[in-house]
């Protein structure tokens, strides 16, 4: 079903309000001559209620029903008249309303379907804020998700430290805590890209990252219990308890900042099962598939450990042949989430265009939008808050004046790092990648308001 970029879009086809701008709404608008964003969009309201009157419209300004009227407001509903239902409905655990049963987490049709999905991607078309909501974050599975009983999951640590040690979950929750908001990753994200596969909408392009707050134990407290010897620790591995046995190396400097938890809560709660329940590695900045699932052991090494996953996989093949291995840092990236793929404009008229930004590097500095494919940009609004490797929300007004437009962002960071364009990004890369694009995305509103997956080189 299509969608409409005048609205939240969670599948529903939701016509836009009669009184957007249109063309001599526009004008109007302009020839006012008022300033600043309030004035911009009382004014565009203004104009287009101005270019409808009817008869409807009183003397004294206030509008009435046409024929019939809205019943929607003439008759008082019965929820307006009822009694509703009462607290604890659902096992005591709340869920969304019926009318948002198509926001879900889906599979790409890009990828191959099988009785045991491995991917699936959020619908960052639908979501407000930077926050994911746990039901709709992300998935990617190695061996399948496991649900796994608390009282019997346990952590080791050992190699280079005094004293090896087992921790329970009751141990670990017993120790000071922190909470962050962070984003996560997969650094395949974006994948098919790389290969000009046009897929439709921004939740299968993007879709592979979430952001949320992630509560646990910061690791260096519990290696510093276990005694590490920080003058030869340089690196450590990450193991998982799943099927896989994910194993990720992740290095001591990243540690040492106090920045990698060793989390059990997400976004309030114990993390979901999918989520890694009930302990994960969170390693701000970094590729999802370092954030290790299931976490069963840490071990203290002198170097890399090039285990099966980075030694074969999650690899960037560079232009000469040779593969760039340990490229773990997630580059500022964003995308443009409304107008995007899928969704359809219905009318001319003022839109916000709203996205996300991120930087595994740190903060996200500023983020620039074009309309005409790259040939004008403007600033936009960063949204509070603006975190460190986090998402950013970023909104820019817009009056489509119902011609072909070409959308796009360009976010920077504090480093100063711009995001590049595709052709910016294979003077370096190649065209044979998998892994860490963070190329300029676009989307092409056509004529008719549709909203169309274009590849600009």
């Amino acid at each position: 079903m299509k969608q409409t970029a005048s609205s939240r879009t969670s599948g529903r086809l939701i016509k836009a309000p009669e009184h957007f701008l249109d063309a001599s709404g526009i004008r109007q608008v302009f020839a006012e001559g008022k300033k600043g964003r309030r004035d911009f969009i009382r004014s565009a309201f203004a104009a287009a209620a101005a270019g409808v009157a009817t008869p409807a419209v009183l003397a004294q300004g206030n509008p009435v029903p046409t024929e019939g009227g809205d019943p929607n407001i003439l008759q008082l509903p019965e929820h307006s008249k009822g009694l509703g239902q009462g607290v604890a409905a659902n096992n005591g655990y709340g869920v969304p309303s019926v009318y948002e049963s198509n926001l879900q987490r889906r599979q790409s049709p890009g990828l191959t379907q099988t009785n045991q999905a491995s991917v699936s991607f959020a619908p960052l078309q639908s979501l407000f804020g930077i926050v994911t909501p746990s039901g709709l974050h992300f998935e990617r599975h190695h061996q399948g998700w496991w649900d796994i009983d608390p009282s019997k999951h346990r952590l080791m640590i050992n190699g280079l430290v005094k004293h090896q040690m087992v921790f329970t979950m009751d141990e670990i929750m017993r120790l000071p805590s922190v909470s962050r908001f962070h984003f996560i990753e997969c650094g395949a994200n974006s994948a098919v890209e790389w290969a000009n596969v046009a897929v439709p909408t921004v939740q299968y392009t993007h879709g592979m990252i979430s952001c949320s707050e992630f509560t646990g134990v910061p690791l260096i407290t519990l290696l510093e219990l276990a005694g590490i010897d920080l003058k030869r620790a340089k690196f450590i591995l990450a193991e998982g308890a799943d099927g896989s046995s994910m194993t990720r190396t992740i290095p001591m400097s990243l540690i040492t900042s106090g920045e990698v938890l060793v989390a059990y809560g997400q976004n309030g709660e114990m993390l979901r099962p999918e989520n890694g329940y009930p302990l994960r590695l969170v390693v701000p900045g970094v590729q999802g598939v370092s954030w290790v699932k299931y976490l069963r052991r840490i071990e203290v090494g002198d170097m890399p450990y090039a285990t099966k996953d980075e030694a074969i996989h999650y690899m960037d093949l560079m232009p000469n042949g040779l593969h760039r291995q340990y490229t773990s840092i997630q580059e500022c990236k964003s995308v443009v989430t409304t107008p995007s793929g899928g969704q359809v404009l219905l009318d001319k008229g003022f839109y916000n265009i709203t996205g996300l930004a991120w930087s595994g590097r740190g903060k996200v500095k500023r983020v620039d939008v074009s309309v005409d494919g790259g040939r004008n940009w403007r600033p936009t609004r960063l949204e509070t808050p603006v975190l460190s490797k986090a998402l950013t929300r970023f909104n820019l007004d817009w009056v489509w004046d119902g011609k072909p437009a070409i959308i796009q962002s360009r976010a920077q960071d504090e480093t100063g790092f711009v995001q590049p364009n595709y052709r910016q990004l294979r003077e370096v890369r190649g065209t044979r990648s998998i892994y860490h694009n963070n190329a300029i995305q676009s989307w092409l509103v056509q004529e008719n308001g549709e909203v169309k997956n274009v590849q600009l080189s």
